[in-house]
């Protein structure tokens, strides 16, 4: 009986990393399966629940990479081994050996998991756990690029979320969904409250996904303007794949003659019958540098390409080798008629190994050890070039050159540099016994026009060579080991920067922030320890003596303050821009937020007292009232639905009705231990009161009074950063650091500075609100779900939201100075 205990964890164990996988190699498989993603890991998560200690979930981990990499990566040994020579079994037992390196993340996961999860409960468990996940995929990029997210591919609505947080952002949705669902399955012993609490936080992520996307895809399908420039691209794929074997029986210059005869003859055709505007040829099509001839036969043939691009009077865009003084690149190259090579993209991303080996580690013992290893360098990165017409028309493409399309960064910063299309050469020659392979380069290369809005244009040398809208529709394809010309209109026009695009691949950083803020709270926390200062009864509470009008006016200039707030905000990411423009700027801050503001906080002043008990008697003492009322006269606390003007509670009668006034800014839990202390307790009233005196206490234990004053966050925090800013502006614009006030006086000079800093004053009340409205929506969320850690989580996310105020806000402000 003692060994039958002993052994069912572990079967369980691998029973659940047994089904995560089958799952997880369904899902791979795309199609209608793209569903399973949101429920493959929860019989590992199970799993994972059951054990106890770290080194446990590390070997527990171990395993599911294991099985991952079976399941879902068997074919990417076979490949690896065809291509070396070592063989498929060779290749894939070394997969299977390497799986743990080859997917951290998995580790990641369960250490943070299992770490989080004895300190902090389920809600925080998850979170961090997911973060570890997408931290590490973004430290520790994969050979593939492969995340969870690129299996939402084949939703055409799900997947439109990627332009907000790229295919990691969707990795993140995905692990919460399927925590939401374990936690589901762990309280279904709990009744049916306890089951639907996280059943509902999961539906409402695939809810907002799916909205999110619809709506954003609507908005994505208007048809280029009419006078917006078109060209037709035809993409030439000619399926000649191996090239050594090639070279073997007729020989080096014969097999370049074969290639460029074929491209010649498909691209004829295209231009005959398709009336092509632009040819584009795969990556290494011509399997030499071009420009940089190794022989007079190279030269000969370098002659006859661009020959052959002013015959046909359009541009080619082709794959082939680049050279400088450092070395070889994988390059691709603009030609155009009657002027030549207009310019060289240098492939920024060689594949390791096969590609390129750093110089740490190459040697003449690793080439005789792997005769098959390349020497090309990396390119320098994004670069976008023009694609001109016979009869002007241009359109401005970014090019990507085969595993350029895995990284997020290159998109990116061509669709920053102006990029109006995406141009991708890839030689999946590798994959053509292996076609789930060049399904999903070609899925990971539709994210990047999915994260930028940008449409794409994708040529390989056997398939799959594929047209892309911008969002991520592959509108036609060709086929694995086809000879086909594809055609395809790529229209010149400029879409709205994304959140990817504004501030790239941010979900695996911010990811990496949020797991170092809370592993440094969590030390600053065990180090100062829990002191039973929270629990003790305050002889003293700040309060403000309210009456319902006083509070109704009080309430609605901050509901005032904050409609501005929101309409200043909303009128700068519409039309004006994300800074201060004008002085009618500023003005309309003075009147729409600042004014009702210090109105209401003039109000609070009025009618500002301190509470304390005093020989069985509530005393609230003002400046000129002293007010007294019975202990024994209140029976309970109703803390405010509505926390305005602030949170605060009423006081409930023993006759029944309640008091005339109401308490702003107290704390129901404070309150409650200063008069249980006098012997009068209250009890709290109302539906939701011991949720809402739970956020009260939280709040106020977590406020840290010098930090958080708002004379210093919107005061002097921002007039440090404006210096900055100003004297950088001062520089610019008059050439030092006092210019202004040489060239106009001190008057004009001040003026500057004082827009400088109420600028800067706005954009951190701006930032700060939408930080407070995060921290409240979790702090809410944890307290519904009646976490026991619900305390500790809000502390945390106080601090986490200093630090992005304190030190994101100066690093952000560096990084712009840097790059200036």
């Amino acid at each position: 009986m003692t060994t039958e205990r002993l052994s069912q964890p572990r079967w369980r164990s691998h029973a659940g990393i047994l089904a995560t996988a089958v799952l997880l190699g369904l899902y791979a498989r795309g199609g209608p399966a793209w569903g399973l993603g949101f429920v493959a890991l929860v019989p590992w998560l199970l799993a994972l629940n059951r054990v106890g200690t770290a080194s446990g979930a590390l070997a527990n981990a171990a395993l599911m990479s294991v099985a991952f990499v079976a399941a879902v990566l068997h074919w990417f040994g076979a490949a690896i081994g065809a291509y070396t020579g070592m063989g498929a079994a060779t290749a894939t037992a070394l997969l299977l050996a390497l799986a743990p390196l080859m997917q951290p993340q998995f580790l990641a996961y369960a250490l943070v998991r299992q770490w989080a999860g004895r300190r902090y409960g389920v809600l925080l468990r998850a979170l961090a756990a997911a973060c570890a996940w997408v931290a590490c995929e973004w430290l520790a990029p994969k050979l593939l690029g492969d995340t969870l997210g690129h299996g939402l591919f084949p939703s055409a609505t799900l997947r439109q979320v990627a332009d907000l947080g790229g295919a990691a952002g969707l990795t993140l949705l995905l692990l919460l969904v399927n925590e939401a669902l374990a936690a589901a399955i762990e309280r279904r012993g709990l009744g049916a409250r306890a089951l639907l609490k996280p059943l509902w936080l999961g539906a409402g992520i695939v809810a907002c996904m799916a909205g999110y996307g619809a709506v954003r895809r609507d908005g994505l399908q208007a048809p280029p303007a009419a006078d917006a420039p078109t060209l037709r691209v035809a993409m030439v794929q000619a399926c000649i794949t191996d090239y050594e074997r090639l070279r073997k029986q007729i020989g080096a210059y014969a097999v370049v003659r074969k290639v460029l005869d074929t491209h010649y003859a498909l691209s004829w055709s295209a231009i005959r019958d398709h009336g092509a505007d632009v040819l584009l040829w795969s990556e290494t099509v011509y399997p030499t540098s071009y420009g940089n001839p190794r022989s007079e036969d190279g030269a000969a043939l370098d002659r006859e390409i661009q020959g052959f691009v002013d015959a046909a009077g359009v541009p080619l865009v082709f794959g082939t080798y680049d050279r400088d003084g450092q070395g070889e690149y994988n390059a691709a190259a603009f030609l155009e008629p009657g002027r030549g090579l207009l310019g060289m993209y240098r492939k920024t991303h060689p594949f390791p190994l096969t590609e390129h080996v750093p110089a740490w580690l190459d040697g003449p013992r690793l080439r005789r050890w792997l005769p098959w290893t390349g020497g090309w360098r990396p390119g320098d990165g994004a670069r976008v070039l023009p694609l001109r017409s016979a009869d002007g028309r241009e359109v401005n493409v970014v090019p990507l050159i085969c595993l350029d399309d895995v990284e997020t960064d290159l998109a990116i910063d061509g669709a920053r540099l102006g990029a109006q299309a995406i141009v991708g050469l890839s030689n999946d020659s590798w994959f053509t016994d292996y076609p789930v392979g060049a399904r999903l380069h070609l899925a990971v290369a539709a994210f990047r026009s999915i994260e930028t809005r940008l449409p794409q244009v994708r040529v390989t040398t056997n398939g799959l060579s594929a047209i892309i809208d911008d969002t991520g529709e592959v509108l036609a394809s060709t086929s694995t080991g086809d000879q086909a010309v594809l055609t395809a209109f790529v229209s010149a026009r400029d879409p709205a920067p994304t959140l990817m695009v504004r501030w790239g691949d941010w979900v695996g950083r911010a990811a990496a922030v949020f797991l170092l803020g809370l592993a440094a709270f969590t030390l600053w926390r065990t180090a100062r320890g829990r002191t039973a200062a929270a629990d003790a009864a305050p002889a003293t509470l700040e309060v403000v003596v309210l009456t319902p009008l006083w509070r109704a006016a009080s309430g609605a200039l901050r509901l005032c303050a904050g409609a501005g707030l929101l309409w200043l905000a909303a009128d700068m990411l519409l039309r004006t821009g994300l800074q201060i423009q004008s002085l009618s700027q500023l003005m309309l801050f003075a009147v729409l937020v600042v004014a009702p503001l210090v109105a209401a906080w003039a109000i609070e002043r009025s009618f500002a007292a301190q509470a304390r008990v005093e020989a069985r008697l509530l005393v609230l003492d003002r400046r000129r009232q002293r007010i007294e009322l019975p202990l024994a006269s209140i029976v309970a606390l109703r803390p405010w639905y509505v926390p305005l003007p602030r949170g605060g509670a009423d006081l409930r009668l023993a006759e029944g009705p309640l008091w005339s006034r109401g308490l702003a800014r107290a704390n129901p839990r404070a309150l409650q231990r200063m008069t249980a202390a006098a012997g009068a307790p209250w009890r709290l009233e109302g539906r939701f009161a011991a949720g809402l005196a739970e956020l009260a206490q939280s709040r106020a234990d977590a406020r840290r009074p010098r930090l958080d004053h708002a004379l210093l966050t919107f005061g002097l925090f921002p007039l440090l950063l404006a210096l900055v800013a100003f004297r950088l502006h001062q520089i610019i614009a008059f050439g030092g650091t006092f210019g202004e006030y040489y060239s106009y006086g001190l008057v004009a000079y001040l003026t500057g500075l004082a827009i400088w800093w109420a600028s800067w004053s706005i954009g951190l009340m701006l930032f700060a609100a939408a930080l407070r409205i995060a921290i409240e929506a979790v702090a809410a969320l944890a307290v519904a779900l009646r976490s026991a850690h619900a305390a500790a989580l809000r502390d945390a996310l106080e601090w986490l939201g200093r630090a992005a105020f304190y030190l994101g806000v100066p690093a952000w402000l560096a990084m712009r100075l840097l790059a200036v």
